[in-house]
């Protein structure tokens, strides 16, 4: 049987709710901040429910012995927000995942050409195989981007199958792109819009995450 990419909308109220909130240009950018970091924790918790690895163990209570099950603090998690929007949903990301390491990615895409070229890598020359990664990235538009970063970490040893990406909004070419080269992805996205413009924006979008999140429009 071929894998095939899975891309899942959870259907949450709040999700849907600060989506609302993060798509209005009224917002201001502060209350865009808000919004985008409640998406990065809701995302997240449905991102991790299935993917955190777990450990039985037993714990004692006030009044006898019981099975437990934990998370397995051996399994490394990392955190790579790709710079500098995916910054806006680290702090929701972390918040649930405290312990995780956090590598930073910048890329900066050429307007012109649409192509994305790296600016800052703090990735380690290698990462053991069995590494949960979660990639915050609100924007998945025309793929370049995250079809670079997914080349970085695959060269250091990173599974496909172990990689989760969190994204606000998810377009189709960027969902083929990644599906027809990893096909073991697992993507969570507050929503999927139908176009991209010919400036490589989602519409209707949010705009800009990053200049809506640092106020730099």
């Amino acid at each position: 049987m071929t894998s095939q990419l899975r891309v899942y909308v959870p259907p949450h109220p709040l999700l849907k709710h600060w989506l609302a909130i993060a798509r209005d240009a009224a917002t201001p950018d502060a209350i865009f901040r808000t919004a985008m970091a409640e998406l990065g924790r809701w995302l997240t918790y449905e991102a991790i429910r299935d993917w955190l690895p777990t450990r039985d163990t037993t714990v004692t209570t006030p009044l006898a012995a019981c099975p437990a099950t934990v998370v397995d603090a051996e399994i490394p998690l990392a955190i790579i927000p790709v710079l500098r929007a995916g910054l806006a949903l680290l702090e929701g990301a972390q918040a649930l995942l405290p312990l995780a390491s956090v590598y930073h990615l910048g890329f900066v895409r050429n307007e012109e050409t649409l192509e994305a070229s790296c600016y800052l890598n703090k990735l380690p020359d290698q990462m053991p195989p069995e590494t949960r990664v979660l990639i915050p990235e609100p924007m998945l538009a025309t793929g370049g981007t995250m079809m670079a970063v997914m080349a970085e970490l695959t060269q250091r040893g990173v599974d496909p199958a172990h990689v989760r990406i969190i994204s606000i909004v998810a377009a189709p070419p960027a969902l083929q792109k990644l599906s027809a080269a990893y096909s073991t992805l697992n993507i969570y996205t507050a929503t999927i819009d139908e176009h991209v413009n010919d400036r490589g924006f989602i519409v209707p979008g949010l705009g800009d995450a990053g200049d809506r999140t640092f106020g730099t429009r």
